[in-house]
């Protein structure tokens, strides 16, 4: 690890240590791609699983936004769905339809067929990605690596494709109890070797996205959601981990004081004095700008953004969106979030 290029801002760190900043760190999820034309340019010459799979490409892109912008975190280019292609399951991803899985896992033999494979070999373009990217940045921003979350990734192993209401997951944890909690421990084990991998490769920081984690309800979420995330965090102690279950508001005191997470991430539907009183303020947050609020002009952005500090307060805080950047969203008033953050005073 010691062969990487000093840290010239440290801010996210400290941030997520808790220690005082003179504003918030800043960052974007999924601030490298779509909206970007330099991406679009490389969408237009190679497909997704090329340009995840290309550890120069994709090293290429979580750059882009750094070039343009200069936020304080880079977020490695990659996606959710290669663990599932790690454990033997095939994902495609047209233009236009999102991410299918043509074989799902549909019965309890399926899911008891799954065990742990050796992640450092199968997904090792992602560990060669962060450490070109760890370079690269040169000290300059703070390197997050990621993976999905359990619930969030055995939904789409068991559905095969993205879902309003996932009916069928349900419906197999339901029904099949045993074979659900055995895919969620393979899930776990092979997340954790995955991040541990990423951390060794030059991953700063992990953030662990259960995009849908607001699917369940609070009981639901005790059971199938809140233990792997718990484990995933009391297993990762050589950096700091985000949570970030999209939609469980009910969930943040439990994730603050329960698992040994350094920060929550929390979308638009919380209010900043919520989310603080719920974790009585005694972990850092991350968020929670609504995306479509991106297209508002760049002068209201800013004036957005302030109030949003405002309301969470600068220390113990970060500054982010609620969920990954829209497409459609222009690259001025992208630009006009990150300096509204670094602005602040």
């Amino acid at each position: 690890m010691s062969n990487f290029p000093p840290m010239k801002n440290d801010l996210l760190l400290k941030a997520l240590r808790g220690e005082h900043v003179e504003r918030p760190p800043v960052w974007m999820m999924r601030q490298a791609g779509r909206y970007l034309p330099e991406y679009m340019e490389l969408r237009g010459k190679y497909s997704f699983f090329e340009r995840v799979e290309t550890p120069e490409l994709a090293a290429e892109i979580t750059m882009q936004p750094i070039d343009r912008f200069a936020p304080d975190a880079a977020i490695i280019f990659s996606d959710i769905l290669v663990i599932p292609q790690a454990l033997g399951l095939e994902v495609t991803l047209n233009e236009g339809e999102g991410p299918r899985l043509p074989n799902p896992i549909r019965t309890a033999k399926d899911a008891l067929a799954i065990s742990v494979p050796d992640v450092a070999d199968r997904l090792h373009y992602v560990m060669e990605a962060l450490t070109i990217t760890r370079n690269r940045l040169d000290g300059n921003a703070t390197l997050i690596g990621f993976a999905g979350a359990p619930w969030t990734i055995l939904c789409y192993m068991i559905e095969g494709r993205g879902s309003k209401d996932f009916a069928r997951v349900k419906q197999f944890c339901y029904t099949e109890p045993d074979a659900a909690r055995h895919l969620l421990s393979v899930i776990t084990d092979t997340t954790i070797a995955y991040l541990k991998a990423q951390i060794g490769a030059g991953a700063q920081v992990v953030q662990v996205f259960d995009s849908w984690a607001g699917l369940l309800g609070p009981e639901d979420f005790a059971e199938w959601a809140f233990p792997y995330l718990s484990k995933i965090s009391e297993s990762i102690t050589e950096v700091p981990v985000i949570l970030y279950p999209k939609g469980s508001w009910y969930a943040l005191e439990r994730l603050a004081y329960k698992t040994n997470a350094s920060a929550i991430g929390i979308d638009w539907t919380v209010t900043p004095e919520y989310a603080r009183e719920a974790t009585r303020n005694g972990i850092t947050l991350q968020g929670n700008f609504d995306p479509s609020k991106l297209m508002l002009p760049p002068d209201q952005i800013k004036s957005s953004v302030k109030r949003m500090i405002q309301r969470f307060g600068v220390q113990r805080y970060i500054a982010n969106l609620g969920h990954g950047i829209l497409p459609n969203i222009p690259v001025d008033n992208a630009r006009a979030f990150i300096e509204a953050v670094k602005e602040y005073s």
